[in-house]
């Protein structure tokens, strides 16, 4: 994996930690952003990370001569993938004579409106060693992340309940009082409007909707019951 750099990087000291670390560095003078690593993604196709690194210092700087908008910009017009690095370990509230809320608003900012993720390093050799994490990583082959919890299969119980909770008017609470007045589905389903309303709650209109819903015939043309 190579990792392409911008000339002006030479003097932080990241260069010579890569290559102490093995990693192939190409300098070039490029035009956006400070690191750029390539490699396949999610599709197979040729994905490009495009890096913008600042101290901290020099992040105030930008936002205060408002480079840092024109730079984001750029990386997300250039980049399939641009990243943000912030280096430092100060507290970047107390560096410059400058309303907190300000730096505050922009890193809001970049990670919602431009969205674009940022990622804080404690030092160039720190900064190094996340580049390294990031150039093993498009190494390996890679898959989509699902987000989601995968919900366990309902249990026969659930789904009963979730059944009966289907029909108009009955909420969690019925569907369980019907459930154990009728023991079944079928024999909740079979059973006429009179046993019905022995259940509480289970009134005339109520029995009455659930008798409809459940015995009236169904017309795909004209979304009516026959009678």
């Amino acid at each position: 994996m190579k990792i392409i750099v911008d000339y002006r990087e030479r003097s932080s000291g990241i260069v010579k930690e890569l290559l102490k670390k093995g990693i192939q560095v190409e300098e070039k003078q490029l035009i956006v952003g400070d690191f750029v690593l390539q490699g396949d993604g999610l599709d197979g196709k040729l994905e490009s990370i495009g890096i913008e690194k600042k101290t901290q210092h020099d992040f105030i700087n930008s936002i205060i001569d408002k480079r840092i908008i024109k730079q984001l910009i750029e990386l997300k017009e250039n980049f399939t993938i641009p990243l943000l690095i912030i280096e430092g370990e100060e507290n970047i509230y107390s560096l410059r004579n400058f309303h907190p809320n300000a730096i505050r608003g922009m890193l809001a900012a970049i990670a919602i409106d431009y969205r674009i993720p940022i990622i804080y390093t404690k030092s160039y050799r720190d900064t190094a060693s996340l580049l390294e994490v990031i150039a093993n990583r498009l190494k390996k082959p890679r898959r989509h992340i699902g987000l989601l919890r995968k919900r366990k299969p309902l249990t026969l119980k659930e789904q009963q309940e979730l059944l009966v909770e289907s029909l108009p008017g009955i909420g969690p609470t019925l569907a369980k009082s019907l459930l154990l007045e009728f023991k079944t589905v079928k024999r909740l389903v079979n059973a006429k409007e009179h046993r019905l309303r022995k259940v509480e709650k289970i009134g005339p209109k109520k029995a009455k909707n659930m008798k409809e819903v459940l015995e009236g015939w169904y017309d795909s043309e004209q979304g009516h019951k026959k009678q």
